[in-house]
């Protein structure tokens, strides 16, 4: 993280976020760009990062700053951004003309009418940029020296077509110019403009009424308001990962891939094995307890807890599961939304659980689909067995006891009951309950008939050579 984010050294991020901010605070996201480039009919901010959408992603590390208001201002693809929102407190303004991010930002006044505090301004398409470095911004426009606002700085490897930001020794702006405008020292400065501002919102409005469209593209620019005449504006630098923008699926699978390099890293600091990091693809809310290794090719979907001292092998798939101490689970497995694995359990190769229970031990090695289950401790389940759980209509429940056997290749028609070690035959078709200890054996009697196979492939041939 960046060094100016002005965190004591005694505290970390966490603890960074919990000091309250000495005013109120209101955010305002803005997500009006048409898009074009991600070619898309999903609105930009809502494609994902790491199982999330970009938006959320953000409302999320705006949330540990316990804003007042939260408003994202949204052109076309309205519908969607509000269906993304509804029910989490964050209003909708929408700009119906794309005249430039200051007119953007005027929009979210009625939203705002009455709010006395501070406003944070953000973009939907750059969603890494964290809580703390968020807070940093409004601390430094609560110093002594009250600056207009605050903008966000980074110093990217290539400055590209940023606007460019002169500021002094202090980080008190002298100017900034957006790249079309800027003269060739201007575009000689390294210190590029994010576009993340802070500012008051006593002045905000006030401001953005003064400024003009006289540039190369006859926008109303944000960052105009810093060159006012009036008080000083001051600038804090962040890394240019935190900053990075999404505008093609070419980014966003960049800014996915800074993410979860990211996120591969904390899990190895934080006692996890992956065998081949780079393979390992996590979700934003991945829980990974300590002494878990993770073999090559596995992808955590959303809504994964993993206890200590698990072993997931490769090529593996695990969404929407819960995964108790010292489970083994693959490789090739593939856990659903409420798959819930007891401590010491094994999922095997090529073994699809969904929605089902396995208590401790219980073991489902080989080719098998468990559905809508529970599965008791200890309890054996054999190459191929599935768990029929639906008739066309609706979902059925299959319950096998404690330290049951299921033998290879059986069908348990749900509704269906397994009671405490029993043994199930392989090859059967169990229509059913099974009652404790008992022998259920649903197969025909085995019939052998001499010379059959030899009698039918003379027949055969001879047919094939008349043909």
């Amino acid at each position: 993280m960046a060094e100016s984010r002005d965190i004591p050294d005694h505290l970390n991020e966490k603890d960074a976020l919990a000091v309250t901010a000495p005013r109120p605070l209101a955010v305002v996201i803005l997500a009006a760009g048409q898009g074009t480039r991600m070619k898309s009919g999903t609105h930009k901010v809502l494609h994902p990062i790491a199982g999330r959408p970009m938006l959320l992603h953000l409302l999320a590390s705006v949330a540990d700053l316990l804003p007042e208001r939260q408003v994202v201002v949204v052109g076309a693809g309205r519908e969607q951004v509000e269906k993304a929102v509804e029910g989490s407190g964050v209003a909708i303004a929408v700009q119906e003309q794309q005249l430039g991010t200051g007119h953007a930002v005027a929009q979210a006044h009625d939203a705002l009418a009455g709010f006395a505090g501070d406003v944070l301004i953000l973009y939907g398409d750059v969603p890494l940029v964290s809580g703390a470095t968020m807070k940093a911004m409004l601390d430094r426009l609560s110093r002594g020296d009250e600056p207009r606002a605050v903008v966000l700085g980074f110093r990217p490897e290539d400055a590209a077509a940023y606007g460019r930001i002169i500021a002094d020794g202090q980080g008190i702006i002298e100017k900034m110019v957006e790249f079309k405008d800027a003269s060739e020292a201007e575009r000689a400065v390294t210190l590029c403009n994010s576009g993340l501002m802070a500012v008051r919102a006593s002045d905000l409005f006030v401001l953005l009424d003064q400024i003009g469209n006289n540039n190369a593209a006859g926008e109303y620019y944000l960052p105009d308001i810093i060159m006012l005449p009036g008080a000083n504006s001051a600038v804090i630098e962040t890394e240019a990962w935190e900053v990075a923008g999404v505008n093609s699926r070419a980014e966003l699978a960049g800014v996915e891939a800074v993410w979860q390099d990211r996120r591969r890293a904390e899990a190895m600091r934080e006692g996890v094995t992956l065998v081949a990091p780079q393979t390992v693809f996590f979700a934003h809310d991945t829980v990974l307890g300590r002494d878990v290794t993770v073999e090559p090719n596995v992808v955590f979907g959303p809504g994964v807890t993993i206890a200590d001292n698990v072993v997931i092998h490769a090529f593996s798939h695990l969404e929407g599961a819960t995964v108790a101490s010292g489970a083994d689970i693959g490789p090739y497995a593939r856990l659903r939304p409420g798959a819930d694995i007891g401590p010491k359990a094994k999922v095997g190769n090529f073994v699809e659980i969904k929605k089902a229970r396995l208590d401790e031990g219980a073991k489902v090695n080989h080719l098998s689909y468990i559905g809508d289950a529970s599965v008791g401790a200890a309890a054996n389940i054999g190459a191929g067995t599935i768990t029929c759980n639906y008739d066309g209509f609706f979902k059925y429940k299959t319950q096998i006891g404690a330290g049951a056997f299921i033998g290879s290749n059986s069908a348990l028609v749900a509704p269906a009951t397994i009671g405490d070690g029993a043994i199930v035959a392989a090859g059967s078709v169990v229509t059913k309950p099974v009652p404790a200890d008992a022998l259920c054996l649903v197969r025909p009697q085995q019939e052998s008939k001499p010379g059959w196979a030899a009698a039918f492939r003379t027949r055969m041939r001879e047919r094939k050579a008349k043909a």
